[in-house]
């Protein structure tokens, strides 16, 4: 196995100049283009930096390496569109640097992806291009035989291996794309496959796996645990393990279509956006793209809660997120791969950030435009695209957008229209505090005037004020002002609260009477989505503790975003997290949550 390990001989791409920073052409030079900044984005001297809790990774694809900082997503953090963690670069290159570029450059030219993947199509978006005004295409790797550009790669990675490696068969851990691209590169190759999956797979993918001839082995409560299991069954077996990104080969497939745009696209491309993960995709991109074209500019996109890219190039190494968002599960990763980081760090030109709503607004955008569905992974180089158009003012530019994948959960289309209105502005989430007396919900509904109510919500409240949540349809921005002025001059406070998850997740499902519950303590826990995870949840605290609240909605995700309240007594607080901490579900306190303050209490 260690032999077939490719380890290029210097840290260093070619890159078009000595000292590439992102460029600062008229787009970039927008008034805008020095957002606000969460201070927590300034990079932190490295004493504070080693000071940070560290881990070794015993899952890393890479060989060992120095202990690796923990950080949380929320960490760096910055406006929708603005080009962030842009790596700072400045350098010679010697002729080992030549070598190692081009070898990425002939080996995505002499790739055999097309004997499993088709050459997806390039294709305008004509409504999507009219309303950002720049030529946006979409590159639709959703179309391929699996729904997801992953196949490339994994086949590229699996027709290299010498025939009797192929014989002693392959094996891989995933729970998505990567899983069917390994197991239709299988069937086409004549190879055994192995693929193990968690527990918590919902049937739908384990079983779409299945259906192309490999064997499937569910095995564990999180990705983790199934990696762990296919390492140790590759070492017993002689099977070869088939990274889902860290490896030149998987990389240089995933290049392909970097490869397929260039030969496309007649006119100058100013920027291709890229979903991110652990970085194959970009990465493959961006080693074709800026050896021929470096002029282009490879940005790459990922979810605020799953920025492990954005981070790792901030802080000059990689990074593992204490945390991770699973919505858009196919690029929830907490750790990018060694050698694509590497090549990112070297070559793209910075990471846009963009959030849940936006994603299932650019999952309704694709689906107005073509009548595909794409999954929130799929659609997430959209949203930074559209975000990105926005931010910097862009005009008449040709922008080309990597649609990844549509294997979409049904289950998870019921958020996805929630949402959607709210990340395309259609629609804000707002409370409004009002008397407890006769007439005031006319009066309410005199000032909202000829805005339009998707959603309301109250019930009588013994006290002589109630709080009322409800949604509108928005149309411009002034307009929800103006509505928010017109309530605030009727004395009645009126809070936007749009942005808040905690909201549109639980506590919009939750509202009624408001009630003080003494030492209630509030929580956001992961749940796995398999049979026993609420007893061994319940096992863990009750009876010591009360529960006084308990919200779950499914989302069609492996791990169910659950809001709990637990009556704690200030005195036993400490034994309360020791006991969450040994559960193993993911959680954050969100007590001092003054939205919850506002609606529940």
């Amino acid at each position: 196995m260690a032999a077939l390990r490719f380890t290029p001989s210097h840290p260093q791409l070619l890159r078009p100049n000595p000292c590439h920073k992102m460029p600062r052409d008229p787009i970039l030079l927008h008034p805008r283009s020095e957002p606000f900044i969460a201070a927590t984005l300034s990079k932190p001297p490295e004493a504070a930096l080693s000071s940070t809790a560290v881990v070794e990774d015993p899952l890393s694809e890479s060989p060992p390496s120095p202990l690796r900082p923990r950080v949380s997503p929320d960490s760096l953090q910055y406006p929708p569109g603005y080009v962030g963690a842009a790596p700072e670069r400045c350098g010679s290159y010697g002729s080992d640097g030549v070598v190692d570029a081009m070898s990425y450059l002939t080996n995505i030219i002499s790739s055999r992806v097309y004997e499993v993947a088709i050459e997806s199509p390039l294709q305008l978006a004509p409504k999507l291009s009219e309303r950002l005004g720049v030529n946006l295409w979409l590159k639709r790797e959703d179309l391929q035989p699996v729904f997801s550009f992953k196949l490339r790669g994994a086949y590229n990675m699996m027709a290299k291996l010498p025939s009797e490696l192929l014989e002693k068969g392959v094996i891989c851990s995933s729970a998505g794309n990567h899983a069917q691209g390994v197991a239709l590169a299988a069937k086409r190759l004549n190879c055994s496959a192995i693929i193990a999956m968690p527990v918590t797979t919902p049937d739908i993918k384990w079983k779409s796996v299945e259906a192309l001839g490999a064997t499937v082995v569910l095995v564990g409560d999180s990705y983790d645990e199934a990696q762990t299991y296919a390492k140790k069954r590759a070492e017993d077996e002689g099977r070869t393990f088939i990274p889902p990104f860290d490896h030149p080969d998987v990389i240089m497939g995933q290049g392909t279509v970097g490869m397929e745009i260039v030969r496309q696209m007649k006119s100058p491309v100013h920027a291709i956006f890229v979903p991110v993960g652990g970085g194959g995709l970009i990465a493959g991109i961006a080693a074709y793209v800026k050896r021929v074209s470096p002029q282009v500019k490879i940005i790459g996109v990922e979810p605020t809660e799953a920025n492990a890219m954005a981070l790792s190039l901030h802080h000059g190494q990689r990074v593992i997120l204490d945390q991770v968002g699973g919505f858009a599960d196919g690029v929830a990763v907490k750790e990018v791969g060694e050698e694509t980081f590497r090549i990112c760090k070297e070559l793209i030109d910075g990471i846009v950030l963009v959030s849940r709503d936006s994603i299932c607004a650019s999952i309704k955008d694709m689906f107005e435009e073509k009548r595909n569905i794409l999954e929130p992974a799929g659609a997430l180089s959209l949203a930074g695209a559209e975000a990105y158009c926005r931010y910097y003012g862009l005009r008449g530019e040709n922008i080309v957008v990597i649609t990844s994948g549509a294997n979409m959960n049904f289950d998870k289309l019921r958020v996805v229209t929630e949402l959607a209105n709210v990340g395309r502005k259609h629609e804000a989430v707002l409370a409004t505090v009002m008397p407890e007396e006769p007439g005031s919900f006319k009066q309410f509904c005199e000032l909202v005037g000829q805005m339009n109510i998707t959603e309301f919500k109250y019930r009588y409240n013994s006290d002589k004020k109630a709080v009322v949540l409800y949604s509108v349809g928005v149309h411009t921005v002034s307009e929800l002002r103006a509505m928010q002025e017109r309530m605030e001059s009727s004395q009645l406070k009126t809070y936007n609260l749009t942005e808040s998850d905690l909201v549109k997740d639980h506590l919009r499902y939750l509202m009624g009477g408001r009630l003080n519950v003494p030492n209630e303590v509030l929580c956001r826990f992961t749940f796995p989505e398999r049979p026993g995870a609420l007893m061994k949840f319940l096992d863990s605290f009750s009876p010591r503790w009360n529960i006084s609240l308990f919200h779950y909605r499914g989302e069609g995700e492996t791990g169910a975003n659950v809001l709990v309240g637990v009556q704690v007594p200030k005195s036993e607080m400490d034994e309360f997290q020791d006991g969450a901490n040994r559960l193993g579900y993911d959680y954050t306190l969100v007590n001092n949550d003054e939205n919850f303050q506002l609606l529940m209490h």
